[in-house]
Formats: C-alpha cells, structure tokens, sequence
C-alpha cells in the first residue's frame, strides 16, 4: 500500500483533526532547528494513547516511517522526517504533576523544560536540566538526546533524573519501563536503553522525573582571563579545591569579542576580547557563603579581572555576555557547523591549541564556548554557504575537530545527539563491533524499521544539504 492510501486508511479511522495532511501541517514539521526540511505525507494530533497505538500498528503494517516531534528543537536534524511518512506531533500532550512529598514529577512528553522547572520550583524543587531552548524543548526530545545544559558538571544530565518512562515499542504494544520509585531492578533495563536513542527505538509518552530541592541561595561570579590556556588551569585549580560550581561557563576570545560587538560594550572596561569563565555557585545558606571567600580568593589569584553580582539584577547582568555571543556569530559567517564536542578535563589545554590551530589552517572563524564543568564545548565553525572555498574548508575543518577529539578521548556529541549532523562521524567513536551491535537491537526492538528510519548509521553531510530560509522563536539572536 502507498503512503496515500495507508493515509487515507488512517485519517478514515482517527479523523481530519487527527490526522493533518495540508500544506502548512506538513512543512511546518518538515524541519527542526537544523532546518533541513523533508516533507511528510501527514501530521498526526493524537488525542489517546489509543490513536497512538493505532498509528504505529498501521505503520508497521505498510512499513510507513513515523518520526516523532515535540517542539523540533533538536540541531541535528533528529527531528527532521528524512525518509516522509507520518509526524506523530506530541507537543499537546503536555501534563506536569509534582509530587511535593516524594520530589518527583509526572510529566507528558510534550511538557516543556521551563514549565517543568517552574511547577517543580513552586513546590520547593528543582530539576537540573537546562539546555539553552528550555522555554521550548520539550522532555520528550531531551529524553530521545540525554539532553544536558550548564548545570551538568554538578548535577548531571537527562538520564541521572529519569526514574521510569512510558509509551509505545515501535510494534504498537504499550510497555512500562521502571516505576516511580528511587530504586528499581527488575529485570533489563531498557529505560535507559531509550535514553538518548533519538525516538528510533520507542515513542516516549510519559516520564517520572527525580528532583532535587531547590538551592536556598546562589552566588554568581564573571572573571577574565589573559588567554585561553590561562582560563582552563584556573579553572581546574578551582575544582582540585573540590569547590564545584552549579555552572562554570568558557567563552573563548573569539566569543566574547561576538559578544561586546552586539552589546556595543567592552565585558571588563579596558580588557577587550578577553576569554571569561562565568561561575554560578548554588546550595544552603552556609555552603554559598564558605565558598564564596574561596572562589574569591581564586579569582584574585589567577584571574585579570572579577565582578561578583550581589542581587539576582546583577547576576542576569553578568549573564549578558553569555546570551549575546551565539547570535553575534553570524557577522563571521551566515553559516554554522555547531558541534557540541567533549573531551576529558585533562585534556583542555591540548584542545585549545587544537582549536587555534584549526583557526589559522583553515582560515575560518571557530569561536568557542561552554560547559567546563564537564568538559562539553560548543565549537561554532563559521562560513559563508555561498563561498565553495570556505565550504569546503568547513567540511575539512569538522572532520579534523571529530577526530582530534576521539583522539583526546572524547566523544562527538555531549547534548545533542547524532541525529543527521553526525552521522559521518559515528564510526570516528564506535568500533565496527559496536555499530553492529547498535544496529541488531534497533532490528530488535523495531523489526520493520519504520521509526525515525536515515537518522544516526545512514551518512549524511549535513554541510551539502540546503536549508529551509525561517527564523524560528529559539534561534539566538
């Protein structure tokens, strides 16, 4: 049976409203935040775990792919229906409930990372996990990537605060995976197994989350640095003290100078361009505060400059540089390759002068920010997608970065997943045993091969792929 037809057999069953085949439906989720845009035959609105099991169950009938979305936040390209089929579109299903008493939350795969953190905030709480676009990623898609953020060197990722998940197996069959409990052994632990599989092995409807309570007080702190290599032994002085911040943030020369470009100011008065680390120290009272003196003590010791905020008003000000570099690049180039690369922290200094050497050989600009915390950096190789000479040397510059950093110990992506915009490089990270393996239990789990089908083992160069002309809400500006 065509798509067509299977899609007519479905939209006959669950309805127009259900099962959305026009013009605007289909291109509004033919893209995610990679905006490489494949076309689906329909949109699909379920509105019960019913509708769901439906879906799949036809698809796996007529081998029709379903790609499941929430917000398409992802930058990979993960939620992009490369192959067409069916959008199964969860972002309605957005239920939150904390449980105050036991500090976990029941949410819906369509609930977004800020509401979350908002509703478990009102109850005292607090759930970690921050990527950049929490306003609107939702939990499904952090679960599909282990999504991580700023707060990951001290508290973990997506995968530390999952406790049980719900939803379907590609076949259609609703399956539990956990409890709501703190401890769970009962047999395999495929909870995990659906972490970070990118929605290729299962559709995540529902998930119980651990909390943690919610930090009596916060301290920020932005010190600036001579040079990069002065910053990263700072910044691991600082934690041999075993003082470990709730984020320590890296913004490169390079990054700050995108920055001060876009707020027209220098970040440290007479220091232009200097690469800052930006410190956040969160828990009671009393541990803020014995800390403090020490990471004061640090700051004068090794950095150039310090500005310590004293209210909250201070501390978003401190911020500013960190929210303005991203969007800021794009007057170095009107192309990004955005890899979220991670090495171990004993390798940071070797990474810097990788990365300053990779400036200069390829002659493009490459500002580099993130999380020293847990050695989770955001490589931004810019160019001009109109310049072939540029386009290829962003194309050679990436393939270098990949295999520096595998070569450092490190993996390809730390937060956002492999997606399509890793693919060439997952066999840089995983032996051929490994793959394989990989490979017989998405056979496994999805016989037919109909959820999520060209992502992570398929190459594709993402670099060559034209890309949809849209501004979308979570793009920096």
């Amino acid at each position: 049976m065509e798509f067509a037809a299977a899609t007519k057999q479905l939209r006959s069953r669950l309805g127009s409203k259900v099962v959305r085949t026009d013009a605007d439906s289909v291109r509004n989720a033919s893209f995610d935040g990679s905006k490489i845009a494949f076309l689906p035959t329909a949109v699909i609105f379920p509105r019960t775990k019913d509708d769901i099991s439906q879906v799949l169950v036809l698809a796996n009938r007529h081998r029709i792919p379903v790609t499941v979305r929430g917000r398409g936040t992802s930058l990979t390209g993960s939620a992009s229906p490369m192959k067409g089929g069916w959008v199964l579109d969860l972002l309605a299903w957005n239920g939150v409930k904390i449980d105050a008493r036991a500090g976990m939350a029941q949410v819906q795969a369509g609930a977004s990372i800020e509401r979350i953190q908002a509703a478990a905030d009102a109850k005292g709480w607090f759930y970690p996990p921050d990527p950049s676009s929490k306003k609107y990623c939702t939990i499904g898609g952090n679960i599909a990537c282990n999504a991580g953020g700023m707060h990951g060197g001290k508290y973990g990722v997506t995968r530390d605060f999952i406790l049980a998940l719900k939803g379907f197996l590609p076949t259609g069959e609703w399956v539990e995976w956990g409890t709501p409990t703190k401890k769970f052994s009962a047999g395999f632990n495929l909870r995990d197994l659906w972490i970070g599989s990118e929605g290729m092995l299962g559709v995540v409807t529902e998930a119980t989350l651990k909390l943690i309570p919610k930090p009596a007080d916060r301290w920020t702190l932005l010190v600036s640095f001579k040079a990069e290599t002065d910053a990263f032994k700072a910044v691991l002085a600082l934690f041999a003290t075993r003082v470990q911040p709730a984020i320590c943030e890296f913004l490169d020369r390079y990054s700050v100078e995108c920055a001060e470009r876009a707020t027209g100011h220098a970040v440290f008065k007479g220091q232009a361009g200097r690469p800052v680390v930006l410190l956040e120290l969160a828990g009671s009272v009393a541990e803020v505060r014995a800390q403090r003196a020490s990471v004061l003590a640090w700051a004068r010791k090794h950095g150039l400059a310090f500005r310590a905020a004293k209210t909250r008003k201070e501390a978003d000000q401190l911020w500013e540089v960190r929210r303005s570099c991203s969007g800021a690049m794009f007057k170095m180039g009107d192309s990004k390759l955005n890899e979220d690369i991670v090495v171990p922290m004993r390798k940071y200094m070797q990474l810097g002068r990788f990365l300053e050497k990779l400036r200069k050989e390829s002659g493009l600009p490459i500002p580099t920010f993130g999380h020293l915390g847990d050695g989770n950096l955001h490589v931004n190789i810019m160019y001009h997608k109109a310049n072939p000479a540029e386009c290829r040397a962003a194309d050679k510059a990436v393939n270098r970065l990949m295999k520096a950093v595998v070569g450092m110990g490190g993996a390809i992506s730390g937060e956002h997943g492999i997606g399509l915009a890793k693919t060439p490089f997952l066999r840089l990270q995983h032996s051929p045993a490994a793959v394989k393996a990989m490979m017989a239990v998405k056979k496994a789990l999805d016989p037919r091969g109909i959820l999520n089908p060209g992502k992570m083992f398929e190459i594709v160069r993402v670099w060559e792929c034209a890309r949809v002309n849209v501004r979308l809400p979570w793009d920096h500006k």
